[in-house]
């Protein structure tokens, strides 16, 4: 057992404790908290690509984001319908666009804003999205204990098995062996946890099993940002698990795709 291992589970334990707070109550205490984790890894943001973490740049890299948290949120809260289908869909076009030109131009920092917005917005304009659904809290949980799960059992998994390593250049650590566990164990309580969602557990652990794959791309991609900027972890927020970016990179790739997903199927309002 590693010896920081208690450390991160009482830090994850807390961390989890304060976002589940946020997400029962949604609305402005969930858009507010969103608005205050935006800036922290903002923070964390800016000195992985500009390699500063003063006010202005801190500032540069959130305020687009944080402004469209809030303006959602008072959107959401107006007695009228909220964002279409059509609308959300569109969204995640223009930015899957935009990606596409950040990875061409190399992440220059000129974009970090720009990636910011991208990186950092769009999850949390989403979150606020599935939080506002019918079965919103309940569909959050499910998504929390899945890539919690394919965490949890990648780490485990691999740990004890070893073997290939998945993205030696990226991330040594990471195996194959992990990536399978990790997969297997969030399509496992996905399935299990259908029930919060009414869904058929077929249904429920295939889609686990797909937002598994993409949480550890997610993974995968801040470890790629961390390498390239030289650092260990993004910050030192959460003891035992670094920074905010360090422990959400998963539900940072996971919580759009799961967006586009139910908005594709039209999410009954």
């Amino acid at each position: 057992m590693r010896p920081d291992l208690p450390v991160r589970v009482a830090g994850g334990l807390a961390a989890a404790a304060v976002a589940l707070l946020a997400f029962w109550l949604g609305g402005w205490p969930l858009g507010l908290a969103l608005a205050l984790a935006l800036v922290l890894m903002g923070a964390e943001w800016s000195r992985l690509t500009l390699e500063r973490t003063d006010a202005r740049a801190i500032a540069r890299v959130t305020l687009p984001a944080v402004g469209a948290v809030l303006l959602l949120t008072w959107l959401l809260g107006l007695d009228r319908p909220p964002l279409s289908t059509p609308t959300v869909i569109e969204a995640m076009l223009v930015v899957a666009l935009a990606v596409g030109w950040i990875i061409s131009r190399n992440f220059d920092r000129k974009l970090a804003p720009l990636g910011a917005s991208i990186y950092l917005g769009v999850p949390a304009l989403c979150i606020l999205w599935l939080r506002d659904q019918p079965e919103g809290f309940a569909l959050v949980l499910w998504l929390v204990a899945i890539v919690a799960a394919a965490d949890s059992f990648a780490y485990f998994v691999g740990s004890t098995l070893g073997g290939p390593r998945l993205a030696p250049r990226i991330s040594p650590g990471k195996t194959w062996s992990g990536l399978i566990g990790g997969v297997a164990g969030a399509a496992l309580v996905g399935g299990a946890a259908a029930w919060l969602l009414h869904w058929t557990v077929p249904a429920a652990a295939a889609l686990a099993a797909m937002l598994a794959l993409v949480s550890q791309a997610g993974d995968l991609f801040e470890s790629w940002m961390k390498r390239r900027a030289g650092v260990k972890d993004s910050g030192a927020l959460i003891p035992g698990h670094g920074g905010l970016l360090d422990r959400l990179d998963g539900y940072l790739f996971a919580v759009p795709v799961l967006t586009v997903i139910l908005a594709l199927q039209e999410v009954p309002r």
